[in-house]
């Protein structure tokens, strides 16, 4: 998949020999400047709900408070990794899953702030489906875990077949008796949803509550609904990342990076209906509909600090290893989250 580059100022992102080479445009100063006034540094993002305190943090003001200008590369799940490692990103804005399966491969990253808690998903039903099995978007977990035993499930990508596991199996269904057919991606779970060649899938949001919002589907399950998806259970839900070497050679860059974040995530805790944050919100996933975008942005956690402690990576390492998606089973030591270059 190719990345994809958006900021204030045009750039381009080119994908060669596995590797990926961004060439900034306008004369911007290489993000390996470190933390001098006017440094430009490149943001890897994932174009979901979970990049919106990247755009509150650019849109608010709180990179140039900083003295920073602000690129984004829209990476995948395969890319972010490497675009890290290659230098082509500076900070990569990640999924737990994403940095613990990269330390699992000996990455040298290091989380520097959890900027989201909890994993937004949604599990949504046909609209056939849904009559036949008399579900509504109010339906009871338990209820709906029971409708779905012996139907059958779009998946596709481990964690979130793994991720609607866990939500089965909370309820005495055996996802083992669901007919799981496997799909290339979201977009291909939405096609084989409204033909009726499966009758539900999970992914994060906003895809399911887009569906809904067509009338193609029913939202039956989200983080408010499943507490096994919500922050108290499920840990962290994202982490603003960075090479460890970066990070020593350019620390200065780095607490400015996270104070930035850390202020917007603050700002979206005490005003998540703002005009403001509702904007950003919509920039981070453009082309979705307004009420789609404040309803996914409720499905998470937005915490007030950035700051990360044993109990929460404990509770995210539980969360992450309950998938069974990664080679091995995921862990971390000290030495791979710091806490020190938030203010």
């Amino acid at each position: 998949m190719r990345p994809q580059l958006r900021g204030r100022r045009a750039a381009a992102a080119l994908a060669a020999a596995g590797a990926l080479l961004l060439t900034a445009c306008g004369g911007g100063s290489s993000a390996g400047s470190g933390g001098s006034s006017g440094a430009t540094v490149t943001i890897g993002v994932s174009g979901n709900i979970l990049d919106t305190p990247i755009e509150v943090a650019d849109g608010q003001g709180y990179f140039a408070a900083q003295g920073l200008k602000v690129e984004y590369v829209t990476l995948n799940a395969s890319t972010g990794a490497s675009a890290l490692q290659s230098g082509s990103v500076q900070f990569l804005n990640d999924s737990p899953n994403g940095f613990l399966a990269a330390l699992g491969k000996n990455v040298p990253e290091t989380a520097i702030g959890t900027d989201a808690g909890g994993y937004p998903l949604g599990l949504i039903v046909s609209t056939k489906f849904a009559k036949a099995h008399h579900l509504t978007a109010s339906t009871p977990a338990a209820q709906v875990a029971k409708a779905l035993d012996g139907s059958t499930g779009g998946s596709s990508s481990a964690n979130t077949k793994g991720e609607a596991s866990i939500f089965l199996k909370g309820y005495g269904v055996d996802p083992g008796k669901v007919k799981w057919v496997s799909l290339p991606s979201p977009v291909a779970d939405k096609a084989a949803l409204k033909s009726n060649q499966i009758d539900w899938f999970a992914t994060s949001e906003p895809t399911p509550l887009e569906i809904q919002d067509s009338g193609d589907g029913v939202v039956v399950a989200d983080p408010v609904k499943v507490p096994a998806w919500s922050q108290k259970e499920a840990g962290y839900g994202q982490f603003v990342v960075a090479r460890s070497n970066y990070l020593s050679q350019h620390a200065d860059t780095a607490r400015k990076v996270a104070a930035a974040v850390q202020q917007a995530t603050a700002y979206m805790h005490a005003h998540l209906e703002s005009a403001a944050v509702q904007a950003a919100a919509r920039k981070a996933v453009p082309g979705v509909a307004a009420d789609v975008v404040a309803a996914s942005l409720r499905q998470v956690a937005w915490p007030t600090s950035d700051a990360m402690d044993a109990q929460g990576w404990a509770t995210t390492l539980g969360f992450v290893n309950s998938l069974v998606t990664l080679d091995k089973k995921a862990a971390v030591t000290d030495s791979q989250w710091t806490n020190k270059y938030l203010p």
